[in-house]
């Protein structure tokens, strides 16, 4: 008996999908619950899991297919009582002429000299990792809850086998001998520059599909150009207040809410005071419409591999600093595991990018429509300034905020980046409303 694997019903917002990658192959033994494949949205990557145990039968929609709820992407041949399906043995009870067994599909696929071992659940960024790795995931220790295999398992592996590779012996050629082999011949032509490429052979180049999500990001970002008034205003903060907090309190803080402290809280704290003071620039357009937000959803920008991705802090101003920490490092984690909820993304009222985490000095960023403005930090760099008259060296930041002109005029930008700014240099401010 064969059972369908259909396409399950789509987040609200999402029509279709694209298979970005199948975890098993015609033949193999299927579990029921475990993850077939991956399916790609312009947002979020989800998993399929097998709906019976059984063999993998047909598969009907290859990698990069785009599929829609209920379409049929492959068959399970179910399992009979002897553990075999009807595909698996002929009339007599022998295996069918060509026919895999279970146990040979799993020695196969642990490859020659590898014991057969049960791979531990993981995210299709993790999934990703380890075969671009060549790894064998059974054999990474899991630490994730479940035993799930998370990224810094891979990459304590990855470093660790690094570590027991003996470098390579040092070279025993003399540097005499290397500028003598440089030389040209007497009366030979003169040698090639090593990195230039041999004449007539062709250079590589290599060509892959955008994935939907960096499609999705680069239709975003042409529309927020060809439809928002976009206008940037800069200044600058001194940030040896909140650097001084943060070291006189550091170790309490981690040890007391088990998250470490870092700026993008403060930034949060900043913003939503700000927005309060400045409403026009929490608002949006909606056609002809102003349309003001009584509450402050602040998104927050993620660097993942598949692209930039900004899941949103809801209700940000009844936050805690710690509770504000703890939601961005959890959607740090699994934004880079591909875990992300379709419903986390969505909606924001505000942006915050943080660019110094890179190294930028010094950016200008793009609205994230509808919103009608983003602001964006920048590397914390010790610099000279004038304070009190005379130059003294603190740690500074420059601070964008890009916003949509047709909506916020220069005199409201301005304000709220200089109540950002003095927040910010006097952080008591945030703790006594002033």
């Amino acid at each position: 008996m064969s059972i369908e694997v259909r396409i399950p019903t789509l987040p609200e917002s999402v029509s279709d999908a694209t298979i970005a990658a199948w975890h098993k192959q015609p033949g193999d033994t299927v579990r029921e619950g475990e993850n077939l494949l991956d399916l790609e949205t312009d947002k979020v990557v989800l998993d399929l899991p097998a709906p019976a145990d059984g063999v993998l039968g047909e598969i009907r929609a290859e990698v990069g297919a785009t599929v829609r709820a209920g379409d049929v992407v492959a068959l399970i041949e179910e399992a009979t009582a002897e553990g075999k399906t009807a595909t698996d043995s002929g009339a007599d009870g022998e295996p069918a002429p060509g026919a895999t067994t279970a146990a040979a599909t799993e020695r196969a696929a642990a490859g020659p000299g590898t014991a057969a071992g049960k791979a531990p659940p993981m995210s299709p960024a993790v999934r990703r990792l380890v075969e671009a790795e060549g790894l064998d995931p059974s054999v990474i220790p899991a630490s994730g809850k479940h035993g799930r295999l998370l990224k810094e398992d891979v990459t304590r592996w990855l470093e660790r086998r690094e570590h027991e590779v003996a470098p390579p012996p040092p070279s025993s050629v003399a540097p005499e001998a290397l500028e003598q082999d440089a030389r040209p011949a007497a009366g030979g032509e003169p040698l090639r520059s090593p990195s230039a490429p041999p004449p007539g052979e062709p250079r590589p180049e290599k060509r892959v599909p955008m994935t939907r999500l960096r499609a999705r990001i680069a239709e975003r970002l042409v529309q927020a150009q060809q439809q928002a008034a976009m206008l940037t205003t800069f200044n600058e903060v001194d940030m040896s207040a909140v650097r001084d907090l943060r070291q006189r309190y550091r170790e309490a803080f981690e040890k007391r809410h088990g998250v470490r402290l870092g700026y993008m809280s403060f930034f949060v704290r900043a913003a939503c005071e700000a927005l309060r003071r400045w409403p026009m620039v929490n608002a949006s357009i909606d056609g002809h419409d102003i349309v003001y937000h009584g509450y402050f959803d602040i998104g927050i920008a993620v660097s993942t591999e598949r692209g930039l991705v900004v899941p949103v802090l809801r209700d940000a101003d009844a936050l805690s600093l710690a509770e504000i920490e703890q939601a961005i490092r959890d959607f740090a984690t699994r934004a880079r595991e591909g875990r992300l909820e379709l419903e986390e993304l969505t909606g924001g009222t505000f942006s915050i990018t943080n660019g110094g985490v890179f190294g930028s000095l010094f950016s200008t960023p793009i609205l994230n429509p509808p919103q009608s403005a983003i602001l964006g930090m920048h590397r914390i760099q010790e610099r000279p300034v004038a304070v009190d008259g005379e130059v003294v060296i603190r740690p500074m930041m420059y601070l964008a905020l890009t916003y949509d002109h047709r909506l916020v005029d220069g005199r409201e930008a301005v304000s709220f980046l200089v109540t950002i700014k003095e927040l910010l240099e006097d952080p008591a401010r945030l703790l006594l409303d002033l």
